[in-house]
């Protein structure tokens, strides 16, 4: 992990949003389907899109990172990431952990609830009562426990953002890759809240959009992602002339990719 640079306070929300936007529309059938193949394999598939979250991210951040600096793609490119899918498969894992969390609680929850009591026999008013009570005081803590790990999986998704795009892109091992990731996330934690933010909004005018939208909305998303990485970690090290790294966005960024 020598010489690996990043930039704190880098990463403008709109400027990110902006340019996943003009990315994908410039090529946008290429990003539908790539978007479309990329919901289908990380969200339709139980189970198993747990071991693919890392090499398919890690493809669409291939594509995106090279048009970003005018290089040739195509939809191919976006198997790029099974290239080296150990490393992106752990990175994945460990990343999707709050929802992996989540899963196992829905599944523990529709299980207690196939093989408990179906009712409550309400013949007797004080035990009826009681349960209701302990039902209220339950509901209350399962608010607090909600809210908080809420809470937890966005500090999460926040602190390993740039693990993917740093594996594929310099070839970290995933502990350095993570470790760098929370260190350059925490130095632009802001920006990051506010992208996640008007990320949010923009799955949500995709869902408004007769749900047709989020088709668009989501390519847009994974390209805003790309954009903040690439203003956190631009290319220091340029293999051809040495130029000093751009600061504009899209730019030449180099040939690591």
């Amino acid at each position: 992990m020598n010489n690996l640079e990043y930039n704190s306070g880098a990463i403008a929300p709109g400027e990110c949003i902006s340019g996943g936007w003009s990315l994908v529309t410039a090529r946008f059938g290429m990003y539908l389907g790539i978007g479309l193949l990329t919901m289908l394999l990380i969200s339709c598939i139980p189970f198993v899109n747990l071991f693919l979250i890392g090499p398919v991210l890690a493809g669409f951040y291939y594509v995106a990172l090279r048009d970003m600096r005018g290089d040739p793609v195509e939809f191919g490119m976006m198997f790029k990431g099974f290239e080296n899918f150990v490393p992106l498969m752990v990175a994945g894992l460990i990343q999707s952990i709050p929802g992996i969390i989540i899963t196992v609680v829905q599944y523990t929850v529709d299980f207690a609830r196939l093989i408990g009591p179906r009712t409550i026999d309400r013949g007797d008013f004080f035990q009826a009562r009681t349960a209701d009570a302990v039902l209220t005081g339950l509901s209350l803590w399962l608010v607090l426990v909600i809210i908080g790990f809420s809470l937890f999986a966005v500090v999460w998704q926040v602190a390993l953002s740039f693990a993917i795009p740093l594996i594929l892109e310099r070839n970290l091992s995933v502990a350095d890759a993570l470790t760098l990731s929370a260190r350059a996330a925490m130095s632009n934690v802001g920006g990051l809240i506010v992208l996640v933010i008007l990320e949010c909004l923009v799955g949500i005018l995709g869902l408004f959009a007769l749900c047709v939208g989020i088709f668009v909305a989501i390519p847009v998303i994974y390209a805003a992602n790309a954009f903040a990485y690439r203003q956190v970690f631009p290319l220091f090290n340029l293999p051809f002339d040495g130029a000093p790294p751009p600061t504009t966005y899209p730019g030449t960024y180099g040939a690591n990719i």
